[in-house]
């Protein structure tokens, strides 16, 4: 049997807080709903569920379904059928082979990010394109990828990502293990224990990963002095800034910035 062709239907739909489905429904697509903001119920024959910021609801085709608002809300929705295998191979990653709907939560720093990518993604559906199917369906794999490297299927990883986003956060605090323990409901074991498994980085660890990459973004995209950049990035001495970077980069961070925009330069003196 011929395939059909590849249809993709995307829109944030914005609810007041009593708005519902009137009845259950099914689609003959795969649907994903992402809750950008508020609260929502979503519900299908066998269970009911609470959905807020942060959760994902991917429905296979044919599963009779229905949402409705608890609060004012605001949902981010694809709907998918006919899709080409790379795409169709990282849909079933999300899927697992299921028939039945699964449920998946980011944290609220990867929500975000997840919301401007797909706003973007909204201006390409608007726009003229030279390729359509080729670039919706590169897209819509890219919305699909972020939403597998970012979500997490049980209560106790969100937790842990609650804990991520505080010390990514908090670049400039030296945050105390007992302290994130305690924020995520966990003993201090417990916690580097999870933290270790799903980020495969110790928590100090994690967040000096992170403050290097900070220090690198503030060096190549701003013209902030080095003592600014050393004290957003929880470093109050240069010199303790200067020898960590050294330490990780094998360069100092002046050479390090000297040499991107060198490299800058000649990447716009080489394009036609």
């Amino acid at each position: 049997m011929e395939q059909a062709p590849f249809h993709i239907r995307s829109f944030i739909g914005t609810f007041n807080e009593d708005w519902y489905d009137v009845g259950f429904h099914q689609n003959t697509t795969l649907e994903i709903e992402v809750t950008l903001e508020g609260r929502g119920l979503f519900e299908w024959p066998e269970r009911k569920v609470f959905v807020e910021t942060g959760h994902i609801v991917v429905i296979p085709p044919g599963i009779s379904h229905r949402f409705a608002a608890v609060t004012k809300v605001r949902f981010g929705v694809i709907h998918m059928q006919g899709m080409p295998p790379a795409l169709q191979e990282v849909a079933d990653k999300l899927t697992r082979g299921c028939l039945t709907p699964r449920i998946f939560a980011m944290s609220r720093i990867d929500g975000d990010r997840f919301e401007k990518l797909f706003r973007e993604w909204l201006r390409v559906l608007a726009s003229p394109l030279k390729e359509q199917e080729r670039t919706r369906a590169v897209w819509a794999e890219l919305l699909l990828l972020y939403l597998h490297e970012h979500a997490q299927t049980d209560m106790q990883a969100m937790t842990i990502t609650k804990a991520a986003d505080y010390l990514r956060q908090n670049l400039r605090e030296s945050v105390q293990m007992t302290d994130l323990a305690e924020l995520s409901g966990l003993s201090v074991a417990g916690f580097r224990r999870t933290f270790e498994k799903i980020y495969r980085l110790s928590p100090k660890q994690y967040q000096q990963q992170c403050r290097m990459q900070e220090a690198k973004w503030l060096l190549s995209a701003t013209d902030k002095d080095l003592n600014e950049i050393a004290e957003q990035v929880g470093f109050y001495r240069l010199h303790s800034f200067s020898q960590w970077f050294k330490s990780v980069e094998g360069t100092s961070p002046s050479l390090w910035r000297k040499r991107q925009k060198t490299m800058r330069g000649s990447d716009l003196q080489t394009t036609p």
